[in-house]
């Protein structure tokens, strides 16, 4: 008998080896595992697995752990080939990232989703191109960031503003042009930058109060004077620049003479004056130094009239030629795939005033017209021209066009930061405001422009209320843009988790009316569009509000650039929370999945949190594992609801909004109900409300009041 019993232990010990060793944190094992996939090195990456497993049991190359969770993964010099995740947002525990010397840039851009709470970051010696990305401005730890050795290219944008503990930079040998940013004035920790060997332009002033010990800016094209705080740096190299000779000019008219010696937080708006030769004794009057300094201004004035007189004489004549030639348009920021970020958000929030009765009626898209286009505002516009092709509604733009209405897509007019590209404002000579989003070259791959052109016909297409609607197209010189409606209340998820004091929370009657909206927008493309339209990327980021908070859902159609990288993306909205089960084993999206991305939605709704959110405690992580059980409990639920409505609610239309999510939720894809069934018991959710009466905030007053004939409870 005991023979027996310690066969069977050992038979257990040998199966099941992961239960006794598996520690890692589930989050950090699958974006290691969509990291592997994605990698075309197997046999250097001892240990890992694309199938998961436990990288901190199991001792993954180049992985080191702190308890369950993976802090630091050091790949550098490996040889490794393939490209660089797009699921590693997940790893929060992460603090040092270091892929350096291989070849995962594949002429592709840096991925937007890196993990956000990185102190070092080095990715140098890749074949990346393109600009930074705008979501290493998000990483606030961050301390030490080496993108060397790369092909970035580009103007850099002022993102450095937000990096207070940066003290090592290194872009050298990139192809970087333009002027600094005025953001590295804020850099008050900097100690080491290295910008040889790119295009920079302009002066090097910003730098100037810098705590800077090392400083690297040869070969690049700056010009200007040195300031005198750089030259005190013993390791500094400047040679191979257009500096000005001579003694620099002296400050500004009707501005104090600096002392001496510049204070430590003093920042360096211009080039200062030469010190005192006669050390630094008191003078009356104006001597020859003084009426030399006065001449050099009026001639140094004088040039710069000239010169601005003359630039813009010749500017009309220069645009025209560079439109003109047939090359490919280099002035747009590079591809980047990035998550919506927030907009400004307005303060008012009005309750629902009127809800339809019953189901709207969907028709059939017309293909014969643009509904929120006013024809007659472009009948005098240049830059709008009527496409050939009858099939496309939407208005064909040119580059140029959005580039002037975005200011040359300026790092300030961006609004959003989508999965396939960025999204920003533009404001037309007439006033109107629309958004533009870049498609990325990754999203885009190996497809035509005539491909995209059919995207574009299908998009324009489509027609509801609830949908966020195409106006317009671009499709030069291998770029690839798309126009939509500008809504400036932002996203559903900007009100739901980035409120500030100045925002009102939403009320329960505008979460109804949103979830509402929402639904019917994916009933009309699963159900009225022929074929059905899988929306793929549904959440709260991609529903769009106006001002009377009705809900427009963006990326509709658009899942032919998904397709590309449908594996990863898949994973992403996994470690996201938004993605069906069954996704993130197959990597298909079907109907059902994107009911399942709904049914999360109105979790976000009812509850306020985030899908996911490593901040809470593990059991509350994944908001449909910790809600599903309390859905059905009325006391339970009662604790769930979101804290900003302040028990503003009515009961029993909390119960029924439950029972719809639950179905919707439910881990068996044939069990989740179609989106017409989930629009009629919402419908007949608001068809049971007075919505201009309240409970009180009490739950006691709330539960002693669900009979009162005053409320009509849903």
């Amino acid at each position: 008998m005991l023979q027996e019993i310690f066969i069977a232990l050992v038979c257990i010990s040998v199966l099941n080896p992961i239960c006794i060793d598996g520690t890692t944190d589930q989050s950090d094992v699958s974006s290691l595992t969509v990291l592997y996939s994605s990698l075309n090195s197997a046999s250097q990456l001892t240990g890992w697995s694309s199938n998961g497993g436990d990288p901190c049991g199991q001792s993954w190359k180049g992985i080191t752990c702190s308890g369950s969770s993976v802090t630091e993964i050091k790949l550098s010099g490996m040889g490794l080939t393939g490209t660089l995740s797009y699921s590693m947002s997940g790893m929060t525990s992460l603090t040092n990232l270091d892929v350096s010397n291989n070849n995962l840039g594949n002429n592709n851009q840096i991925p937007y989703n890196l993990p956000p709470n990185l102190q070092r970051l080095d990715i140098s010696g890749n074949t990346f191109s393109g600009a930074i990305p705008y979501s290493i401005s998000q990483m606030t730890p961050l301390q030490y960031l080496n993108l060397g050795h790369n092909q970035l290219q580009g103007n850099l944008t002022d993102l450095f503003g937000s990096l207070p503990n940066l003290a090592s930079l290194d872009l050298s040998f990139n192809s970087f042009t333009g002027d600094l940013p005025e953001s590295f004035s804020s850099l008050s920790r900097m100690n080491s930058m290295y910008l040889q060997n790119n295009q920079f332009t302009g002066p090097i002033n910003v730098l100037a109060n810098l705590p800077l010990q090392n400083l690297n800016v040869a070969n690049n094209h700056f010009s200007g004077w040195i300031p005198d705080q750089l030259k005190r740096i013993n390791n500094i190299q400047t040679d191979g620049n257009s500096w000005s000779s001579g003694p620099a000019p002296p400050p500004p008219p009707y501005t104090p003479p600096p002392p001496g010696r510049s204070s430590p937080g003093q920042r360096s708006g211009g080039s200062r004056s030469p010190s005192n030769s006669n050390g630094g004794g008191k003078s009356s009057g104006i001597g020859g130094g003084g009426i030399a300094g006065i001449v050099i201004s009026i001639l140094v004035v004088s040039a710069i009239v000239a010169f601005f007189l003359l630039k813009r004489r010749s500017k009309k004549s220069l645009d025209e030629e560079k439109l003109g030639q047939d090359r490919p348009f280099t002035h747009l920021p590079s591809n980047e795939v990035q998550e919506l970020k927030s907009v400004q958000i307005a303060s008012s929030v009005d309750t629902m005033t009127s809800v339809p009765a019953v189901p709207m009626t969907l028709k059939p898209p017309p293909i014969d017209r643009h509904k929120s286009f006013d024809e007659d505002d472009l009948s005098n516009k240049p830059v709008v021209k009527r496409v050939n092709n009858a099939s496309i509604t939407a208005m064909a733009y040119s580059v140029a066009d959005l580039q002037m209405a975005t200011g040359s897509f300026s790092i300030d007019n961006l609004i959003g930061e989508g999965s396939i590209g960025r999204v920003y404002r533009a404001q037309f000579d007439d006033g109107k405001v629309l958004a533009v989003k870049k498609i990325n070259s990754s999203a885009f791959l190996n497809q035509s422009s005539e491909e995209f052109l059919e995207v574009v016909s299908i998009i324009s297409r489509l027609h509801h209320s609830n949908i966020t609607e195409l106006v317009g197209y671009c499709s030069e010189y291998g770029q690839h843009l798309l126009v939509y409606e500008f809504h400036k209340n932002g996203s559903l998820h900007d009100f739901l988790h980035l409120s500030d004091e100045y925002t009102k929370p939403l009320t329960w009657n505008a979460r109804v009316k949103i979830a509402l909206g929402s639904a019917r927008a994916l009933e009309y493309l699963h159900e009225v569009c022929s074929p059905s339209v899988v929306h793929k990327n549904f959440k709260s980021a991609n529903i769009l509000l106006d001002m009377e908070l009705n809900p427009h859902l963006s990326d509709s159609g658009l899942e032919t650039f998904l397709t590309n990288a449908e594996h990863q993306a898949s994973n992403l909205n996994m470690a996201s929370g938004y993605s069906a089960p069954e996704v993130g084993l197959s990597g298909q999206y079907t109907l059902k999945s994107d009911v399942y991305s709904f049914g999360v939605v109105m979790l976000e709704l009812l509850t306020g949190r985030k899908p996911f959110d490593s901040s809470r405690p593990r059991i509350e992580q994944s908001l449909v594992g910790w809600a599903t059980p309390r859905l059905h409990d009325i006391d339970a639920l009662d604790k769930m609801v979101d804290p900003a409505l302040e028990g503003l609610y009515p009961v029993k239309s909390l119960s029924r909004f439950a029972d719809v999510i639950a179905l919707c939720v439910q881990p068996e894809p044939e069990f989740r109900p179609p989106m017409s069934e989930v629009v009629q018991a919402l419908v007949r959710l608001v068809q049971r409300a007075n919505m201009s009466k309240r409970t009180t905030g009490d739950r006691q007053e709330a539960s002693r009041r669900t009979d009162d004939s005053d409320i009509q409870d849903y």
